[in-house]
């Protein structure tokens, strides 16, 4: 049979799952290998160096640069407080003195005679690492962070925003092609993941900030909604950083486009239970796909040994279900119904391989096999 090889997107109900937790800088590794952790736990810590000022003494004295340090009431190495006095003048006769207050409390890190400027740091940010999923800890890398592995139900989105967070399980739409409703968020939702159906608005998504919701899933958004919660219009960088008070997946496109059946019947089975979930995204090269991952602690022992089906990612055959990742038919969902071994030319005069795609609505189109991704485990 006619096969071929793409990216795509895993909905796999049970799978061993490895994190690697890593800090930004040299730090302290908290736990050892074969150590169970909670997705609350902290793994990893370290300090990140404080952010520095400058404050120029040698003008609020009015003092030669190189006559600084001997006004100085603070040397380098001592700690200040904000408003302190940190160096000033005799005056004359006691009086009329003058003098430099300390804009921060940190330390005093260096003192120029060339420039007449005090550096001073500020305290040193702390940096905490977190497991992210319940687990074990199959590896540490001394001052850098472990890996922590499970074996639990991993979706991927489309597209998301926001950071990594964690939360159970609350399926509020009655049914994939269901939109979710400022109405439906409600007070008893703080703290949890919520899911929605085909769409999410703006409206339900700042009910949810305001009820303290931590995440929501939904099978779309509407691109101007989107631009209107960031307030500015979302690049091709990667995303994951936004501090918007929640963290949004998406799991099929932009628009109102219906969950997946598959997808939606699979987190309603998992409703309850402890999920984990990251909005980061990548579209470009070296792709990052949003995630939700929920542990499946219970199960992990019954996995065994020749679970794995030998199948291969990615793969592409006829009756594969696959979706459309280009426009004009950005996020729509089909089956191949043919795969051409010959190249055909596009309207740009490029020859490439294609295959042919029946969607959900019953269209058929030709279509460049780079413009679609394979839907795993559906």
């Amino acid at each position: 049979m006619a096969h071929a090889y793409t990216p795509g997107l895993k909905v796999t109900e049970g799978m061993t799952i490895e994190k690697e937790r890593r800090l930004p800088l040299e730090g302290e590794v908290l736990v050892q290998a074969g150590a169970t952790v909670d997705s609350e736990d902290v793994v990893a810590k370290a300090d990140l160096p404080g952010n520095v000022q400058l404050l120029n003494v040698a003008n609020l004295l009015s003092v030669p640069p190189e006559e600084v340090a001997e006004y100085m009431l603070k040397s380098v190495g001592e700690t200040v407080s904000e408003d302190e006095i940190i160096a000033t003048t005799k005056g004359l006769f006691g009086l009329f003195k003058s003098q430099a207050l300390s804009p921060i409390e940190g330390t005093i890190e260096a003192i120029s005679d060339v420039t007449g400027q005090v550096i001073l740091r500020e305290p040193p940010i702390p940096v905490e690492v977190k497991a992210y999923t319940n687990g074990t800890v199959t590896e540490t890398v001394p001052n850098e962070g472990v890996t922590v592995e499970t074996y639990g139900t991993y979706i991927q989105g489309i597209f998301g925003v926001g950071g990594e967070t964690v939360g159970n399980l609350v399926v509020i739409s009655q049914s994939s092609g269901d939109e979710l409703t400022a109405e439906q968020i409600l007070p008893e939702h703080r703290d949890n993941i919520v899911v929605g159906g085909s769409l999410v608005t703006t409206d339900a998504i700042q009910k949810a900030i305001q009820q303290g919701v931590k995440g929501i899933i939904a099978g779309g958004i509407d691109d101007a909604d989107l631009r209107e919660l960031l307030g500015y219009e979302l690049g091709v960088a990667i995303t994951g950083s936004e501090e918007i008070g929640i963290t949004l997946v998406i799991t099929e496109g932009f628009g109102e486009i219906a969950m997946a059946e598959q997808t939606f019947a699979l987190l309603k089975t998992r409703e309850g239970m402890k999920t984990s979930i990251n909005g980061a995204t990548q579209i470009r090269a070296g792709v990052v796909r949003p995630e939700i991952l929920i542990p499946l602690v219970s199960e992990a022992a019954e996995v065994a040994e020749g679970q794995q089906d030998g199948s291969m990612e990615g793969i592409l055959e006829i009756g594969s279900p696959v979706r459309i990742i280009r426009e004009p038919y950005f996020g729509k969902l089909g089956r191949i119904t043919e795969l051409p071994v010959e190249l055909q030319s596009l309207e740009t005069e490029a020859q490439v391989r294609v295959l042919r795609v029946e969607l959900s609505d019953g269209e058929q189109m030709t279509l460049p096999r780079a413009n679609v991704e394979a839907i795993e485990g559906r």
